[in-house]
């Protein structure tokens, strides 16, 4: 996969993120890429943990200072997934120096930071696609 073939990368939710992409290769090369691009990143639920290990243009970690939201340590409890999952969204994204935001667990919230789109939460799954249209077409 090339992102100069798409205008955008959007990543959608469910647990499966936490396993399979937090330190995929290619996918850390894509969200960079497509960040280097001036493209618009977009992610919803746990899909934000995608961002964990990729690095802006000065090597910094991507999500160092930028406002992002993600799937909540209480909506994971609520859940009952904590002792599950290898690690909490909004406990990683924060560590890694995330300005890390969020509304009350499963309400719809989007959190936008120029090109980075994300959502906290399933609810949040067509907000974030309408934010991510309005920058498309921007």
């Amino acid at each position: 996969m090339s992102a100069d073939d798409f205008d955008a990368i959007f990543y959608p939710g469910g647990h499966g993120p936490l396993w399979d992409l937090v330190d995929n290769p290619d996918s850390i090369r894509l969200i960079e890429t497509f960040w280097a691009q001036q493209k618009p990143v977009a992610a919803v639920c746990h899909a934000p943990i995608v961002l964990l290990h990729a690095r802006d243009a000065d090597g910094e970690p991507f999500v160092r200072g930028r406002r992002v939201t993600g799937f909540t340590n209480g909506e994971e409890e609520r859940r009952g997934l904590t002792e599950v999952v290898p690690q909490l969204v909004e406990e990683a994204l924060k560590a890694a120096g995330a300005d890390y935001s969020k509304a009350d667990d499963f309400a719809p919230y989007t959190c936008r930071d120029g090109r980075l789109i994300t959502g906290q939460n399933p609810p949040s799954s067509e907000p974030v696609a309408r934010v991510l249209l309005e920058a498309l077409a921007e």
